[in-house]
């Protein structure tokens, strides 16, 4: 009996460690889903493994209100309320993938959300500092990852347009909010030879990828996009 309790003390204490970069995703109600969506990323042509990886790892149901949930691993973007969305699945992958990380790396994300894109990131990223202009939305986020064991992710509540100077520079930045424009502000944050994914435009954006070099940037359009536009300063400034 003795050697029963003290096993279930064990397994108790290791299930209630978060996960290392690298291990096996925990096991969940909706792990088979989650599979399935990453297949079905593989047939879009997600190739990196450190990004489906991660997306198989990160518990996209956990991030999204209980009337969402089972629609969590489908290719759709998931309603939160107030303006707030969580992109679909194939769009969170193909910006990760277009970033080009590596461990160690140091990212930005301006716009947290309710910080699902964080958490991916964070799965092949060292460091990850993300903003969320809305105050209350960055409290939540910061307070979910924490509960669920993200250790490596700083939030900070104020406008992305600015960036995080004091953390800077970074070796990779991801805008999840359309700018009009490219910010001049993040381009300084971002090491040379770094990169910042971005989508820009109005009703309608394109998704680019910036490389930052010693002579200025290298700009590449990957596909149009809609994705929610930017607040802040930026707008008063157009």
């Amino acid at each position: 009996m003795n050697r029963r309790i003290v096993r279930g003390a064990v397994w108790l204490v290791l299930a209630l460690l978060p996960a290392l970069p690298g291990h096996t995703a925990p096991a969940d109600e909706l792990g088979t889903q989650r599979k399935i969506m990453v297949e079905q990323l593989r047939q879009r042509g997600i190739t990196k493994p450190e990004v489906l990886a991660a997306m198989e790892f990160v518990p996209r149901h956990r991030f999204a209100p209980e009337s969402v949930r089972e629609l969590a691993y489908e290719d759709k973007v998931l309603e939160l309320g107030n303006g707030q969305t969580i992109y679909q699945p194939y769009v969170v992958a193909l910006m990760t993938s277009l970033l080009d990380l590596k461990r160690g790396d140091k990212v930005l994300e301006v716009g947290t959300g309710s910080g699902y894109h964080a958490a991916v990131l964070s799965r092949i990223a060292s460091e990850v500092y993300s903003m969320e202009i809305v105050a209350s939305v960055a409290s939540q986020a910061q307070k979910r990852l924490h509960v669920m064991g993200y250790q490596n992710i700083a939030v900070r509540a104020g406008d992305g347009y600015q960036g995080w100077p004091d953390k800077a520079p970074f070796d990779a930045i991801l805008l999840s909010t359309a700018p009009p424009r490219i910010p001049e502000q993040l381009l300084k944050q971002l090491k040379v030879g770094g990169r910042m994914v971005l989508p820009v435009g109005g009703f309608f954006q394109d998704l680019l990828v910036i490389t930052k070099t010693a002579d200025g940037i290298e700009k590449r359009t990957i596909i149009p996009v809609r994705l929610l536009p930017m607040k802040g300063q930026i707008r008063n400034e157009s």
